[in-house]
């Protein structure tokens, strides 16, 4: 397997993709951090916003200082290349995590300390979380990735099969967003391919091809936000690698775009939060983790501004039902009705994961020559 690949060494390589001078940018004071009142995390964006940390904050007398990337490859070059003490806490995608373990970046977890019983069984012992018996991530929250479209331009039906961005009507009409893993691995899935990392010499020539028949489609590829503004001005209709998170914002600002997991399936997406192994401030790292796997703490994750997401928390749950329960319904968080676990049970999602007989760099070079195509 890939992850029984990793090293040291390789971490190293592998963070070197993003350069030198990453951590030019960082405001933080490790040696603050050490004195408590200061937890420096490293995420995705906004979820050192205020709605998500301001209770945690106001509970510990404490404050929480983000950098935050955009890709799982900046991420790790992130931690390699800052200074011991930099992060205390980081947020991940959940095929990062053994990796990060194996490099010995973060801290295994005690179990006991989170609370774990309240989370849907599928998530109480997270594959992904946990190397050698030992956990060492704990899922903040998860979505789908499949298809995003404008439906005044594609129907449901057409929606249906990832086959739609082949069709002529959406010549030049096609968009994605610059990390090569939720693009090839939806594209994956639309080969057939279960697990879609995992996959030999051939059915990767054969994916490599299907990305690069792309090409004539495209409208752009471009960084994070390019997934609201070209749907926003309809540069493109649909989107490949990009799920509800990005709909239910659009659709907040009256842009007519939904998400559909096409009959091929679709991958899930997971956050996942883990302590760094050189904080000097483990134990508010620790309870920082507590406070977001609690049902308070997963709702705030869940409805931030930046983007929604899913919990894997059935108490969250039951509490978005009780204080917001149009929320609740938006977010398929009902438990009375179909709900986003159904689409785990029906067996149309596959978990995202790394490349398993290639390289990461194996799959970057494929991306890059899509990108100059």
């Amino acid at each position: 397997m890939f992850a029984d690949r990793i090293s040291r060494r390789g971490f190293i390589k592998t963070g070197a993709l993003v350069g030198l001078g990453v951590s030019a940018g960082l405001s933080f004071d490790a040696a603050k951090a050490a004195d408590g009142g200061v937890l420096n995390l490293l995420s995705w964006p906004g979820h050192a916003s205020p709605e998500v940390v301001g209770g945690f904050e106001k509970q510990y007398n404490v404050k929480v200082q983000a950098k935050e990337y955009t890709g799982g490859e900046e991420m790790m070059a992130l931690l390699q290349s800052s200074p011991p003490g930099t992060f205390d806490v980081v947020l991940t995608d959940a095929e990062y995590v053994t990796m990060l373990a194996k490099a010995g970046q973060i801290d295994a977890l005690d179990p006991a300390q989170y609370p774990l019983n309240d989370f849907w069984p599928q998530f109480q012992k997270f594959p992904l979380h946990w190397e050698g018996g030992k956990l060492y991530s704990l899922i903040n929250s998860f979505g789908y990735l499949g298809l995003v479209y404008n439906n005044t331009k594609l129907s449901a039906e057409e929606a249906k099969s990832y086959k739609v961005m082949w069709d002529g009507k959406v010549t030049k009409k096609v968009g994605m967003y610059d990390w090569y893993l939720p693009n090839m691995s939806c594209l994956s899935m639309y080969n057939g391919n279960r697990p879609p990392y995992d996959v030999d010499k051939a059915k990767f020539a054969k994916l490599s091809d299907t990305l690069m028949s792309l090409s004539p489609q495209m409208s752009g590829i471009g960084p994070w936000s390019s997934v609201f503004s070209s749907l926003t001005n309809g540069e493109a209709w649909v989107m490949p690698g990009v799920g509800a998170w990005a709909a239910i914002l659009l659709q907040k600002n009256g842009v007519p775009v939904v998400a559909s997991i096409p009959d091929e399936g679709g991958v899930q997406w997971t956050e996942s939060l883990s302590i760094v192994s050189s904080s000097a401030n483990k134990d508010l790292a620790v309870k920082f983790l507590q406070y977001r796997a609690s049902s308070a703490g997963q709702v705030q994750t869940a409805t931030k501004s930046s983007y929604v997401a899913s919990m894997p928390s059935k108490a969250g749950w039951k509490l978005l039902n009780e204080t917001d329960p149009k929320m609740a319904d938006l977010l398929e968080h009902r438990f009375d009705k179909r709900n986003v676990m159904n689409e785990i049970t029906d067996g149309k999602i596959e978990i995202r994961g790394l490349p398993t007989q290639q390289t990461i760099e194996d799959w970057t070079d494929v991306w890059t020559r899509f990108k100059n195509a």
